[in-house]
C-alpha cells in the first residue's frame, strides 16, 4: 500500500478508526474524515505514534450538510493528487426522525447519500487511479431494510431500526448499480459487512435494551476484528478486479434478495441524483 492514498469517512472512533489505524501499517497514506476537529486531530496524532507512518491527514465535514460533503470533497482535491481506496464507513442511527438541514430524513442522508454524494464527485480521481477500490460499509441489518419509494424518508411511521436497516439495503444496492457503471474503467465497488460489533451504534440513541446490550457486549467483535473485512477488501491482490460483491468474514456472500433488484437499484440512483442535486456534468 506503500504510495496509495485511502480515504476513510467516519475515521475517528469505531471500525473506521480501526480500518484506518490497521492501513496506516501497511505504509498507505491515510485521510480520515470526522465533524470534530480536534477529535480528528488528536486521532492522527495517535495513529501517527502507534504507527510511525506520518502520512496521516484529516479532513472535516458535517454529514448532516450537503454543502460540507461538497466543500470535503474539493478539500481533498485540493490536498491530494490520487485516490485509491476510498471507504464509505460513517454511519449513525437515531431514535426519532429528524431532518437534515437539506430537509433530509437523517438516517438516509448521513448513512446512504452523503457517500453517493461524495464518492460521485470523487469518480474522476478514482479513474485516473485505477486500479482502484471503492468499498461501501454496510450491515447484515440491511435485509430487514425497505426501500419504499413512496415514502423513502418515512414521514408517515418511523422506526430508527428499519430507518437505519433501509439505509444499509440502500449502500448494497448502491454497490451494484455503480459497479455496473464502472465497468471497464479499472474502479471496483464492493460491500463490506463487518457483522455485530461492539460499537455505540443503537447505545447513544437508546434503541438498544438491555437484554440485546448485554447480548452485543457477550457476542459482538471488537471493533479491530469487525474491521478485519473491510482491510481485505482494500488490500487483498486478488480483488484487484472483483467487482459488485458482498463480502463478510473476507468471503463472498450472499446479500438479500431485494439487494439484486436491479429496477430498484436504477431508480434509488435516479432519486439518489436529485436528493443530491447532481447532474450527469457533475459526475465525473
Amino acid at each position: 500500500m506503500v504510495g496509495k492514498v485511502v480515504f476513510i469517512t467516519g475515521a475517528t472512533s469505531g471500525m473506521g478508526l480501526a480500518t484506518a489505524r490497521a492501513l496506516a501499517t501497511y505504509g498507505a497514506s491515510i485521510v480520515i474524515h470526522g465533524r470534530d476537529e480536534d477529535k480528528a486531530k488528536q486521532t492522527v496524532e495517535e495513529i501517527q505514534d502507534e504507527t510511525k507512518n506520518p502520512a496521516i491527514y484529516y479532513l472535516i465535514a458535517d454529514f448532516e450538510k450537503m454543502d460540507e460533503v461538497r466543500r470535503l470533497a474539493n478539500d481533498f482535491r485540493r490536498q491530494f493528487h490520487r485516490l485509491d481506496v476510498l471507504i464509505n464507513n460513517a454511519g449513525a442511527v437515531f431514535g426519532k426522525r429528524q431532518e437534515s438541514m437539506d430537509g433530509i430524513e437523517l438516517t438516509l442522508q448521513v448513512n446512504y447519500l452523503t457517500h453517493f454524494l461524495l464518492t460521485n464527485l470523487l469518480l474522476d480521481m478514482l479513474k485516473t487511479s485505477a486500479p482502484s477500490r471503492i468499498i461501501n460499509i454496510t450491515s447484515g441489518l440491511h435485509e430487514r431494510g425497505r426501500i419504499d419509494f413512496e415514502d423513502l424518508q418515512m414521514t408517515r411511521k418511523f422506526s430508527g431500526q428499519k430507518a437505519y436497516a433501509s439505509s444499509k439495503l440502500a449502500q448494497v444496492l448502491f454497490t451494484y448499480e455503480m459497479a455496473k457503471r464502472l465497468e471497464g474503467s479499472g474502479v471496483t465497488c464492493n460491500a463490506s459487512s463487518p457483522g455485530l460489533a461492539k460499537t455505540h451504534l443503537g447505545y447513544d440513541a437508546g434503541l438498544l435494551t438491555s437484554l440485546s446490550k448485554r447480548f452485543v457486549d457477550l457476542f459482538g467483535k471488537s471493533a479491530e476484528k469487525a474491521a478485519e473485512n473491510t482491510i481485505f477488501l482494500a488490500t487483498a491482490p486478488e480483488l484487484e478486479s472483483i467487482s459488485g460483491k458482498y463480502f463478510e468474514d473476507k468471503g463472498e456472500a450472499e446479500s438479500s434478495e431485494m439487494s439484486y433488484n436491479t429496477s430498484a437499484a436504477q431508480r434509488l440512483w435516479e432519486v439518489s441524483m436529485k436528493l443530491t442535486k447532481l447532474t450527469d456534468d457533475s459526475e465525473t
